[in-house]
């Protein structure tokens, strides 16, 4: 499975991202974690790769850190 753990540069807030293709560019979703979230991903790999899959499945656009545009692109 495809994904990252990490934080947010300007922020610190931590996010998970997982990369998706338009045809057109390759770029990363960003989703927002809570610190309890980011703790027990960085601990438990199995949920941080469930939680990923549930993103490519767009479960989670609650969570994204910048809504898509009109042409978003597909997981990767």
């Amino acid at each position: 499975m495809r994904f990252s753990l990490g934080t947010i540069a300007a922020t610190g807030d931590p996010c998970l991202w997982i990369p998706v293709t338009s045809g057109v560019a390759d770029y990363n979703e960003y989703y927002t974690l809570t610190p309890d979230q980011y703790e027990r991903f960085g601990s438990d790999e199995t949920a941080a790769a469930a939680f990923a899959d549930e993103c490519r499945r767009r479960e989670h656009d609650d969570c994204l850190l910048e809504q898509p545009g009109w042409n978003r692109g597909a997981p990767r």
